[in-house]
């Protein structure tokens, strides 16, 4: 199934990001879930060029993902879940971190094995079968030795177990600070995040949304 999820998923520019055992009731009636984020490089690009990016109306990108994401969830008869559209909303960052590879990072938010700190996920599929679980991958925070994501912020917002949103907003309208261009300083400062390969103007169109 993984595979096979893995070929389809990736003429949409999506890619498995973790895979976990549901416990019951999360998603009823479902046993196995598979996480879907962004495969970079290429994703900007396709979702760019799909009516929901040029139709004008709110929220492209979340209507993209429930439009191909739901078409995967009937052609490989599954259920389609996604992070928005609460409350209430799924549990992703418990799920995120129950599929092995997203982690802690020191600034408090989620690293993942590729994405880095440019983790996002578009949604997930459940399945009722009780799929293979791949093995966990360790935090590539233990083997970062210089962690440079703790001294990126410009206003010290990120602080591992807080997150000043509030300074962080009001510091975005300073001639100096560049995370509404090229995303947030924090982020980008994760070697992982650099070799990922998201576009700057894919990180500006979140920043407008954060905003």
């Amino acid at each position: 199934m993984l595979e096979r999820l893995r070929a389809l998923a990736a003429d949409l520019r999506l890619a498995p990001f973790g895979v976990l055992r549901l416990r019951p009731g999360e998603v009823p009636g479902m046993q196995s879930l598979i996480l879907l984020g962004p495969d970079e490089p290429g994703f900007w690009a396709h979702f760019t060029a799909s009516p929901e990016y040029g139709d004008g109306a709110p929220d492209p990108m979340n209507r993209w993902s429930e439009r191909v994401i739901g078409d995967l969830a009937e052609t490989l008869g599954a259920q389609a879940v996604f992070p928005f559209g609460g409350p209430p909303y799924a549990p992703f960052i418990d799920w995120a971190r129950r599929s092995g590879r997203a982690h802690l990072s020191p600034v408090g938010l989620l690293v993942h094995d590729r994405a880095g700190l440019m983790l996002s996920y578009r949604g997930a599929l459940a399945f009722a079968e009780r799929l293979p679980l791949p093995s966990a991958a360790p935090s590539p925070c233990d083997t970062c030795a210089t962690q440079p994501c703790r001294d990126a912020c410009p206003v010290g917002a990120l602080q591992g177990s807080h997150y000043d949103v509030p300074r962080c907003k009001a510091d975005l309208d300073r001639a100096e600070n560049d995370c509404m261009t090229k995303g947030c300083a924090v982020r980008r400062a994760c070697p992982l995040s650099q070799s990922y390969g998201r576009q700057m103007a894919q990180s500006a169109f979140h920043m407008r949304a954060f905003r």
